[in-house]
């Protein structure tokens, strides 16, 4: 299998971490949705990324379908997101706000690396910010309530997986800590998971432009 996108993007990492787990072997074409948007959409007509290319040729297109089709090989009981019940439905849930939360931040890069300084509209990045923040507050919460558990049962899931690609993610680009964003419970979840070599062998700092 191919796996198509930088580890930059927490859509990807989460990809590629899950398939270090699952023990799923892929080779990784770090290509940039910029410099490499036409060879991206040699296999994704919207040249996005992460997209996972099958042995077949067939190409998966968006990680919330990749991350089911591994979950589907994989099989049941080493699947990475519960299949069925409340432990399913609070999953997904975490997962939402989290990749929520990283659309925000994208939308807030977007605006920093396209529109010069005079044309950035500040409600809109106010709001969007707001709102990166809003689900940091559900999310400690969460975390807290696990008191240095996994977030759902007695083992790292998906849930775990997309909290910290994430985090993450929106760490680097927004430049939060714990000086501007306090959430102690939820930077705790985090680096638990980072200190795992499946983490820390995929991460790289998002680097954002400016202009």
């Amino acid at each position: 299998m191919l796996l198509i996108g930088m580890f930059d993007s927490p859509f990807v990492r989460r990809v590629a971490i899950s398939m270090k787990l699952l023990d799923i072997k892929f080779e990784h074409a770090n290509w940039s949705v910029g410099k490499d948007f036409d060879k991206i959409r040699q296999y994704n007509p919207l040249g996005r990324v992460p997209t996972l290319v099958l042995d077949d040729g067939e190409a998966l297109i968006e990680s919330a379908a990749i991350l089911d089709y591994l979950d589907e090989i994989a099989g049941e009981g080493r699947c990475l997101l519960p299949r069925v019940g409340a432990a399913r439905r609070q999953s997904l849930r975490i997962m939402a706000i989290a990749s929520g939360a990283a659309e925000k931040g994208v939308s807030l890069v977007y605006e920093k690396a396209f529109r010069p300084p005079e044309k950035r509209h500040q409600p809109w990045v106010d709001r969007c910010s707001s709102q990166v923040h809003g689900a940091f507050v559900e999310l400690e919460r969460l975390c807290a309530q696990r008191r240095g558990e996994w977030l759902i049962g007695n083992s790292l899931t998906q849930a775990d997986i997309t909290l910290t690609c994430v985090s993450v993610f929106l760490r680097d680009t927004m430049q939060l800590n714990e000086s501007n964003a306090p959430y102690a419970s939820l930077w705790a979840h985090v680096q638990r998971c980072e200190l795992l070599a499946v983490f820390n062998e995929t991460y790289v700092p998002f680097f954002v432009p400016s202009n």
